[in-house]
C-alpha cells in the first residue's frame, strides 16, 4: 500500500482514528481474538488451558499478569534458537534490545512484523494529527536518529535495539517519504559506526539543506539538546567544511566520507551567512529558527524523564513549537499524541485499541491500602483487579499492562499513567513514570517525577546566577547508617559554594513525601548529599552505554542509579568535584 502512495492522505487516517475510537471497547475484543487466533499454536498459550478461547473473560482468567522477568526463560530459549514456537505463532527472527538504563543491562524482547505494522501506524496517526495543524510539505527533515550495529544471537537472529530493529526496516524508508519526512542525511551517517561522527554530518547535512528543513526531530528530546550542545562546540569547523567544500579530516569512516563527499561542494556564500547568523544571537538564543528559517516544528518524545531537557529545547527552539512524540516502549506501542497543539507539559497519548489489548492496573486503591497498615505483607501484596481500557476513570492513575502481538501477554509495562480524559472512547493518557525507579530507605516512595520536581525547585537558584543544571541522577546510599539520598548534578557553570549549599537544603525540603518528611525529622533518613559532578561525565555516562550496543537515539539518562548498575556509579561516583551535605532538618 506504501509503494502506490506517494503523500499519506491525511484526513483519511483520521477519519480511521475516529470511527476505531468510536468502538473502542469491541476493537479491543477484536484485537484480543486476533493476537490470540494468530498465536494459538506457542507453546506459552498452549500450557495455559485456553483451548482456543479468545474472550476476554477466558483469557484473563487463564493467562497471569506477568513480568519481563517471568517471561526471560522462555525469551532466553528464542535468543538461543529454539525450534517450537515458544511465544508467538510464526517464528520470531529479530529481537530487540530495551536501552537497558533502567536496570543497568538491556532487556530482550522478541520484534517481529506485526510490531513494525503497529509502529508505522502509529507515526501515521500522529503525523495526520499534527499535519493538520502543521503542515509541511515536500522538504527535508533534520533528524538525528543513529542506528547501532544489528549483530546475530548465539541462536542466528538479528538483535538490535529497537530503533535499530525500526530504521533497518525498509517499510521505514518508505513511511517516511509518504509523510514528507526524509532525513537530509544518507543512509551511511545515519549507520555510522561512531554516534560523534554522525552527530556532525547530520549537522553538517542540515546547513547544507537549510532552506529545506522543514521539522527537526530525534527519539528523544535528549538527542536535539545534545546535538544542539554540540553544535555551538563544532559550528566554526563546519563553516569552514562547507567554505572549502572539504570534510574535516575528524570524520574517518570511508563509507561516511564518501556520502558526505557528494553532498559537499564549497560554498563560501552559505559559510559567512551561518557565521553571520551565529555571531548574530544572543547566548544561543533561537538558534534553530535562525539556522532553518522553514522549520515548523521540533519534534520527538519530551514527556517522563524528558521534561528535564525542554528549558534548553525551547531556548533553542525560540518561538518554534515542541511537539511531544508518541508513547511506546521497547515492548511495543501505547498510544499517539493526536492533540498537537496542546503545552508540551500537558501532551496526553490516546489510545490506539487495535494495535495490542490493554489492561490498566488501578493504583490509587493499592496506596490506600498500604497506608492502612504497612506492617501487613498480606495487604502489601494484594493488588487491585486489572480493568479494561474502557473501564479507565479520569483523574486516577494506573499501571499498565500489554498483550502485544509480539509474543507478550498481559505483560506489566511498569509504567505509571494518568488518565486525563477520552477521546471518543477511548483514554487519553498523560504518562507521570516508571513505577519501578523509586528513591526508598524505609517508609519513604519518592519517583522519577518526585525527584524532576525536587531538581527543577532546587535549580531556579543557580538560574539567578546564569547557569543551569545539564543533567542529574540520584542514588540512594545505604552504606551510611542511616541510609541517606544522594543526588548528582553536572551543571554549566562555576557557582558559589553558598548557593550550592541553599541548592541540596532546597532538593532535600522538595521531597515532600510523607513518609520522607517523618523520617527526615527523626533522623532514620540521613541528610541529603548532593555531589557536583565534573563537566562532561554524562557524556561518558552515555559513551559507558553506546559501548555496550545502545544507540543514541534511544540513549535516557539513568535518574536513579542502583547497586547493581555498578558501572554507571563508579563513573558517577569518580568524577564528583564537590560534595555538600544538607542541614534542612
Amino acid at each position: 500500500m506504501l509503494e502506490k502512495m506517494e503523500i499519506l492522505h491525511v484526513e483519511k487516517v483520521i477519519e480511521e482514528i475516529e470511527t476505531m475510537t468510536k468502538d473502542a471497547e469491541n476493537v479491543q475484543r477484536e484485537t484480543l481474538k486476533k493476537i490470540l487466533e494468530e498465536n494459538g499454536s506457542a507453546e506459552y498459550l498452549q500450557n495455559l488451558g485456553l483451548n482456543g478461547r479468545t474472550d476476554p473473560q477466558s483469557f484473563k482468567a487463564c493467562v497471569p499478569v506477568v513480568t519481563h522477568q517471568d517471561l526471560e526463560p522462555y525469551i532466553q530459549r528464542i535468543v538461543d534458537g529454539a525450534s517450537s514456537l515458544v511465544l508467538t505463532g510464526k517464528p520470531i527472527t529479530t529481537i530487540s534490545l530495551s536501552s537497558g538504563t533502567s536496570q543497568g543491562r538491556p532487556k530482550f524482547v522478541p520484534f517481529n512484523d506485526e510490531l513494525m505494522e503497529t509502529t508505522l501506524q502509529i507515526f501515521r496517526t500522529s503525523y495526520a494529527f499534527r499535519n493538520r495543524e502543521f503542515p509541511v510539505t515536500n522538504g527535508k527533515a533534520l533528524q538525528f536518529i543513529y542506528s547501532s550495529k544489528q549483530s546475530r544471537t548465539k541462536g542466528g537472529l538479528f538483535a538490535g535495539t529497537a530503533t535499530t530493529n525500526v530504521f533497518r526496516n525498509s517499510q521505514f524508508k518508505k513511511a517516511m517519504k509518504v509523510m514528507q519526512s526524509q532525513c537530509c542525511s544518507p543512509d551511511e551517517v545515519i549507520f555510522g559506526p561512531d554516534f560523534r561522527q554522525s552527530l556532525y554530518c547530520h549537522l553538517l547535512c542540515g546547513l547544507i539543506f537549510r532552506e529545506e528543513i522543514q521539522l527537526v526531530s530525534s527519539t528523544f528530546a535528549h538527542s536535539i539538546v545534545h546535538a544542539f550542545r554540540t553544535l555551538e562546540q563544532v559550528w566554526e569547523e563546519l563553516c569552514v567544511d562547507i567554505r572549502e567544500g572539504i570534510l574535516t579530516s575528524g570524520i574517518t569512516f570511508p563509507s561516511v566520507r564518501s556520502a558526505m563527499a557528494k553532498l559537499l561542494k564549497p560554498n563560501p556564500e552559505l559559510a559567512d551567512l551561518i557565521h553571520r547568523k551565529i555571531s548574530g544571537l544572543s547566548n544561543w538564543y533561537g538558534l534553530i529558527p535562525e539556522l532553518f528559517p522553514n522549520v515548523k516544528y521540533i519534534y520527538g518524545i519530551m514527556t517522563g524523564s524528558m521534561e528535564h531537557y525542554l528549558k534548553k529545547l525551547r531556548h533553542y527552539a525560540g518561538d518554534v513549537p515542541l511537539i511531544s512524540a508518541d508513547y511506546g516502549s521497547s515492548e511495543g506501542w501505547i498510544g499517539a499524541n493526536i492533540n498537537p497543539n496542546v503545552p508540551t507539559e500537558s501532551t496526553t497519548y490516546a489510545v490506539l485499541p487495535n494495535i495490542g489489548y490493554f489492561e490498566f492496573i488501578p493504583l490509587k486503591e493499592n496506596v490506600e491500602e498500604q497506608v492502612h497498615d504497612r506492617g501487613d505483607a498480606n495487604i502489601l501484596s494484594m493488588e487491585p483487579k486489572p480493568v479494561s481500557l474502557t473501564e479507565v476513570k479520569i483523574g486516577e492513575e494506573y499501571e499498565v499492562i500489554v498483550t502485544s502481538f509480539a509474543g507478550l501477554y498481559r505483560y506489566r509495562l511498569g509504567d505509571v499513567v494518568k488518565v486525563m480524559g477520552f477521546h471518543n472512547s477511548t483514554p487519553e493518557l498523560k504518562f507521570i513514570c516508571r513505577r519501578n525507579l523509586m528513591l526508598t530507605v524505609n517508609i519513604d516512595k519518592n519517583t522519577e517525577k518526585d525527584l524532576q520536581q525536587a531538581v527543577e525547585e532546587a535549580a531556579k537558584l543557580i538560574a539567578e546566577e546564569k547557569q543551569e543544571v545539564i543533567d542529574f541522577s540520584s542514588h540512594v546510599d545505604m552504606w551510611t547508617d542511616p541510609g541517606h539520598y544522594v543526588i548528582f548534578w553536572e551543571i554549566s557553570g562555576e557557582v558559589s559554594d553558598e548557593v550550592l549549599k541553599e541548592c541540596c537544603n532546597c532538593l532535600d525540603r522538595s521531597f515532600v513525601d510523607a513518609g520522607y518528611v517523618s523520617s527526615r525529622k527523626v533522623n532514620a533518613i540521613g541528610p541529603l548529599e548532593l555531589r557536583v559532578l565534573r563537566r562532561g561525565t554524562f557524556q561518558k555516562v552515555l559513551d559507558h552505554y553506546v559501548g555496550l550496543g545502545a544507540a543514541v537515539s534511544q540513549f535516557k539518562t539513568p535518574r536513579c542509579v542502583g547497586p547493581t548498575n555498578y558501572k554507571v556509579l563508579q563513573i558517577l561516583c569518580d568524577n564528583v568535584a564537590k560534595t555538600y551535605f544538607s542541614t534542612a532538618f
